[in-house]
């Protein structure tokens, strides 16, 4: 006589073993998916806001412009408020990354890990992301890929919890935790760790914008763990998918710009 036990697992197997049955994606094939949702595939031009907050200092809003062409992954940002930053700006073009003083009229060259207008946000943030290229799954002791479903915040929207690390030596943090919605592949969350193992930075992805059925967020909170109390808010707005004249990332035109 069959045990409830032999049944059950006898069912499992049935279900394991079936042709139908659907598998979980692997850490990479949610990569891969991540890569491809971000990818915009045109040039876009955006608004940006950025609300930093500081421990002991009040709030301080900066805004901006910003090009980007995802083919080559250049960007161009230009600050228009307040005055003291308007005309100031950051461009990179292939591996080169420049930041540009209005008041001096001088390009500095400098690290993509750089803050960007003294918030918490960097360069990187702007970059397309080549999850695949760049990372990895961590395993834990049994050898098996860190990737867990759980629910995320209030909200309890279905997420795919992974753990990665860097398999390139130039990475500000080589090790990153992700929450991707499980029906869409969006991030919603990134925790980031450096070398040692110390908590960084933690990224929310709070709002996306949908513009001609490409996905881009709308509302970032970046929180610096490292120096509690310190945090930024990045939202984007008035997103158009539009050609741009190649002069537009160019050093003249920032120049121009700021005339």
């Amino acid at each position: 006589m069959k045990t409830l036990r032999s049944i059950i697992a006898a069912l499992v197997l049935s279900v394991v073993f079936s042709s139908n049955v659907w598998a979980a994606p692997t850490v990479m094939e949610i990569l891969k998916k991540m890569e491809d949702i971000e990818f915009i595939g045109s040039d876009v031009i955006v608004k940006m806001k950025f609300t930093r907050q500081r421990r002991d200092e009040g709030a301080r809003i900066l805004e901006s412009v910003f090009y980007r062409r995802d083919r080559d992954d250049s960007f161009l940002m230009v600050m228009t408020e307040p005055d003291n930053e308007k005309g100031n700006g950051y461009l990179r073009v292939g591996e080169n990354m420049w930041m540009y003083r209005r008041n001096a009229r001088t390009f500095q060259k400098m690290s993509r890990y750089q803050p960007i207008g003294g918030t918490d946000s960097r360069a990187t943030d702007f970059e397309k992301r080549k999850y695949t290229e760049l990372f990895e799954p961590v395993v834990d002791e049994n050898g098996r890929e860190v990737l867990v479903e759980e629910t995320l915040g209030k909200a309890q929207i279905p997420v795919y919890y992974l753990e990665v690390k860097a398999k390139v030596k130039d990475l500000e943090f080589p090790k990153e935790l992700y929450w991707v919605n499980k029906d869409t592949f969006l991030l919603m969350k990134t925790e980031q760790y450096s070398l040692s193992g110390t908590h960084m930075m933690t990224l929310y992805f709070t709002k996306y914008a949908t513009i001609e059925g490409k996905y881009i967020p709308s509302r970032i909170i970046i929180v610096d763990e490292f120096e509690k109390g310190n945090k930024t808010l990045l939202e984007l707005s008035q997103v158009a998918l539009e050609d741009i004249d190649n002069e537009v990332f160019t050093k003249a035109y920032l120049e121009n710009l700021s005339k």
